[in-house]
C-alpha cells in the first residue's frame, strides 16, 4: 500500500520545536526567550483594531462568503500599490487574495506542477514549501547557496531538467535574512524566460527590507507576466497573522488555474481579513514605516552582538527582515545544540537541519534565529546567554 500525501513530508517544525519547551520550567530571572518563529506577538495597531471592530458591527459582508480570488476592492488596491512601488503596470485581474502566503504558494505550485514536476529551492529554504512540494508529489530540486547564501544562477541552471517547472526564490530571505540583489532576480528572471520556467517570488518580507526604493524591476518589464508569480503576506506588515491574508500576483490564465485550487480549499479568503488589511493599505503607511524602522534597529543590535560574539566562533551569514542565520562553533550538530539551548539557556531557536536537505553539513553547523519579536534588551540577553553556554 502507497503512503499518504501527508506522510511523505516532515513533521512541521514550528510545532516539533515547541515541544522542546513542554515540562521545561524557566526561572523568573530567566525567563525564555523565543527566537523561533517569524510571526509577530502583538495584535494589529488599535486604530485597526476599531476598524475591524466597527466593520463586524456594521458591515454584514464581512460575515459571508465573498469572492474566491478576493474582495475586488482589495485586488484592486494591491494592484495600484505593487504598480507605484515596483514602478510597472499590474491591473486587479493578476491579483488572487489568499488565505495567507503559504496558501498562495500552494496555489501558485498546483497551477505549475503536475505529478512528477520538479521546482528548484535554493537551500537552506523556508521549510513549508519544501513540505509543499513533497505532499504534491513534486520533487525538490535543492540548489545549495554556500557562505553567501545567495543562489547562483548558472548552478540553478545546471539542475533544470524536462521536468522542472519552476525556481523559487524568497527576498527578503527566510531564513537567511539575505536582501537578493535586483541585479540576481533578474537573472533569475532571464533564466527563467529562456528555459521556459516560472520564477516564484515570495516576498512577504518586503516591507522590512533595509534598501530606499524598489527593491527589484521586475514588474517593470511589460512582460513581466510570462515568467513571475509574485507572493506576499499581510501577516507581518500588520499584524494580521490570526486572519490569514495574503496574495498572489500573476497573468491572468495562471490566476484563473490557481481559482480552481482555492475554491477547493478554502471558497473564500476571510472578509474579516481582507477588509482589515484593505483599511491597513489605505491608512497605515507612516505606521508601517515606523515599524519598519523598529525592525532595522533589531537588525543592527543583532549585528553589533554577533560581532562580539565572533571571537568564540559565533558567525552571523546573513541578517534581515526578521531573520539571522548563524554558524555555530559547538561540536554537536544543530539539531542537538537547539535542544541543548532550552534546557542550559532558556533559548529556543530552529536548527539548520530543518532547512536542509537530509545530511547536509551546512544543516548541522547553521542555526535561525528569529529576532524580530525581541527587542534590543531581549538581542543583548541572548547575547549573553550564548556567550557563556558551555562546549561541549
Amino acid at each position: 500500500m502507497s503512503s499518504s500525501r501527508t506522510a511523505s513530508t516532515f513533521p512541521p517544525p514550528v510545532m516539533e520545536a515547541r515541544r522542546w519547551i513542554e515540562g521545561v520550567s524557566f526561572p523568573p530571572e530567566r525567563p525564555l526567550l523565543n527566537v523561533s518563529q517569524a510571526a509577530p506577538v502583538d495584535p494589529p495597531p488599535e486604530p485597526l483594531r476599531r476598524a475591524m471592530a466597527e466593520i463586524v458591527m456594521q458591515d454584514a459582508s464581512a460575515h459571508l462568503y465573498g469572492p474566491v480570488l478576493g474582495l475586488p476592492d482589495l485586488r484592486e488596491e494591491i494592484a495600484r500599490h505593487w504598480s507605484e512601488a515596483y514602478r510597472g503596470r499590474v491591473v486587479p485581474e493578476q491579483v488572487a487574495v489568499t488565505s495567507g502566503c503559504n496558501q498562495a504558494y500552494c496555489a501558485a505550485i498546483s497551477a505549475l506542477c503536475g505529478e512528477g514536476s520538479e521546482v528548484i529551492l535554493p537551500s537552506p529554504w523556508y521549510f513549508n514549501h519544501r513540505m509543499w512540494n513533497d505532499m504534491a508529489g513534486v520533487r525538490t530540486l535543492p540548489l545549495e547557496t554556500g557562505p553567501t547564501l545567495l543562489p547562483d544562477p548558472e548552478a540553478a541552471a545546471a539542475l533544470i531538467t524536462p521536468a522542472t517547472r519552476a525556481i523559487v526564490l524568497v527576498s527578503p530571505n527566510n531564513p537567511g535574512g539575505i536582501e537578493y540583489p535586483a541585479e540576481l532576480l533578474a537573472a533569475f528572471r532571464d533564466l527563467c524566460r529562456d528555459r521556459g520556467l516560472a520564477l516564484i517570488l515570495d516576498e512577504t518580507y518586503r516591507d522590512f527590507d533595509s534598501r530606499e526604493g524598489p527593491a527589484h524591476e521586475l514588474f517593470s518589464d511589460p512582460d513581466w507576466a510570462e515568467v513571475l508569480v509574485q507572493l506576499y503576506s499581510f501577516s507581518k506588515a500588520y499584524r494580521l497573522t490570526g486572519h490569514r491574508v495574503g496574495a498572489v500576483t500573476a497573468s491572468t490564465a495562471r490566476i484563473a488555474q490557481m481559482e480552481r485550487f482555492l475554491d477547493t480549499v478554502t471558497i473564500c479568503p476571510t472578509s474579516l481579513g481582507q477588509k482589515a488589511a484593505l483599511w491597513g493599505m489605505r491608512n497605515l503607511g507612516d505606521w508601517l514605516a515606523g515599524e519598519r524602522a523598529e525592525i532595522l534597529s533589531r537588525r543592527r543590535a543583532m549585528e553589533r552582538s554577533f560581532a562580539r560574539l565572533a571571537p568564540q566562533g559565533w558567525r552571523l551569514m546573513g541578517c534581515g527582515a526578521y531573520f539571522g542565520w548563524i554558524e555555530h562553533p559547538h561540536a554537536e550538530p544543530s539539531d542537538a545544540l537547539a535542544q541543548r539551548l532550552v534546557h542550559e539557556a532558556g533559548v529556543l531557536l530552529l536548527p539548520g537541519t530543518m532547512f536542509t536537505p537530509e545530511g547536509s553539513e551546512a544543516g548541522r553547523r547553521q542555526l535561525r534565529i528569529a529576532f524580530a519579536n525581541v527587542d534590543a534588551t531581549g538581542i543583548a540577553e541572548l547575547e549573553t546567554r550564548l556567550a557563556a553556554l558551555p562546549a561541549r
